[in-house]
């Protein structure tokens, strides 16, 4: 039987990854540092999901064990003796996982195993290279690394909530997700050939689709959080800020200014047509009641996403390189600074009230440069800045006023826009 070692027990890990190598027939080793995970992996042999969507049922995902990642010999073993790997545990942590791959090449090339593809399901830009640079430095100066290791970037698409403290204590592994189940991902990557897992989509372009994961889906959930954060601070799902009579049209205008630069960058990929589709579909799964996502989860960390490559600031540099006015982008940032939702327990996310406490009160300039990554000899930074700070100055003033935020005329979208 063929191995899939799955590197993060986490949600994507469980309830996508995992998933759907499992009912392709693959034995799943999750390697994780939660001992609770591992030990009840090893007990049962088998975990739940349920589908929280308009059809909802239940995928019982057997032929399952784990193993401590910090043990890095047990480790090392399972990589040389699988036929592929992935990674579901958040760029921060990559780093913290590079020794294991590393480890994991050095046996396999000991035992003659061959190349060793890597599935990097983590949502980042250039996380190939990154994965190559981290593990060749844990790695001695003549070994062969692109020859053995093939990383393969992914888009991942897949929406799981929040599960609540007291669903966890009942059964840590139970995870809850929607039934989107495409896993894209770079054909390009693979030294090996492609696993025939039925839910894997290989795409040849695949910084597109990297670029339309960040800059459309990502950026619907920021949008569509922050505006209703300030908009309607009483809403807590999703699909209530998606229903809203002015966010939800905000949230779209928004997500096609990525769109349309989209199709600017990558013509053979995308055209009007189906990025109107893309978008229109993704709107109706952030209308998912059944899910339960919160404004809260998919508007959390917003100094990560404030960041220079994410996808707000990482949205208005592409749109800007592109020659596409992103009015509801700018509008974004500048609600996003001022995002203090809480979650279940009426606890802000701890970075956030960091944030909110440290950071922001320096002013929205500051955000910019020391958050953003933003530089003033950069002609296109030049151009994001001056869009932002106007909407600041903008979001500011009808806060003021205590008018909406979205309620606006074509000739006020003029002062912030890049353009």
């Amino acid at each position: 039987m063929q191995k899939l070692v799955q590197i993060g027990a986490g949600n994507i890990g469980r309830s996508f990854v995992g998933q759907i190598f499992s009912r392709a027939g693959y034995e799943v080793v999750f390697v994780d540092i939660d001992r609770e995970i591992i030990d009840a992996l090893n007990e049962r042999g088998r975990y739940t999901v349920e589908i929280r969507d308009r059809e909802p049922k239940t995928i019982v995902v057997e032929n399952v064990r784990g193993v401590d990642g910090r043990d890095t010999r047990a480790v090392a073993e399972e990589l040389a003796t699988c036929r592929v790997a992935a990674t579901a545990v958040g760029p921060a942590a990559l780093p913290y996982i590079y020794p294991n791959l590393a480890a994991g090449l050095v046996r396999r090339r000991e035992l003659g195993n061959g190349p060793l593809d890597v599935i990097i399901c983590e949502n980042m830009r250039n996380a190939a290279e990154a994965m190559y640079e981290g593990v060749v430095a844990e790695l001695p100066d003549d070994f062969p690394v692109r020859e053995m290791l093939g990383a393969v970037e992914t888009s991942i698409g897949k929406m799981v909530p929040i599960m609540s403290e007291e669903v966890r204590e009942q059964d840590p592994l139970l995870v809850y997700a929607e039934a989107y189940n495409t896993l894209i991902c770079d054909a390009r990557g693979f030294l090996n050939e492609i696993p025939d897992v039925p839910e894997l989509a290989p795409k040849q372009n695949m910084k597109a689709y990297v670029d339309r994961k960040l800059f459309i889906h990502n950026l619907g959930h920021a949008l569509c959080a922050y505006f209703a954060h300030l908009e309607a601070p009483e809403l807590v799902y999703t699909w209530e800020a998606v229903q809203h009579p002015r966010v939800g049209p905000a949230t779209r205008a928004g997500m096609m200014e990525s769109a349309r630069a989209l199709i600017a960058a990558y013509p053979d990929e995308f055209n009007e047509q189906n990025q109107r589709e893309h978008v229109d579909d993704l709107l109706q799964r952030f209308q998912n009641r059944a899910l339960g996502d919160t404004i809260y989860r998919v508007g959390r960390d917003v100094r990560r996403k404030l960041g220079r490559e994410d996808r707000i600031i990482g949205a208005l540099r592409f749109d800007a390189r592109w020659d596409t006015d992103a009015p509801y982008t700018a509008l974004c940032a500048a609600a996003g600074m001022r995002f203090r939702a809480t979650d279940e327990n009426g606890e802000m996310y701890e970075n956030d009230r960091d944030f909110a406490n440290h950071v922001y009160p320096e002013g929205a300039e500051y955000v910019l440069r020391e958050v953003a990554g933003l530089r003033q000899d950069d002609p296109i930074d030049a151009e994001v800045f001056r869009a932002v700070m106007a909407a600041d100055e903008f979001v500011s003033r009808r806060l003021e006023a205590g008018e909406s935020i979205l309620e606006i005329e074509g000739d006020e979208f003029a002062q912030f826009s890049e353009a």
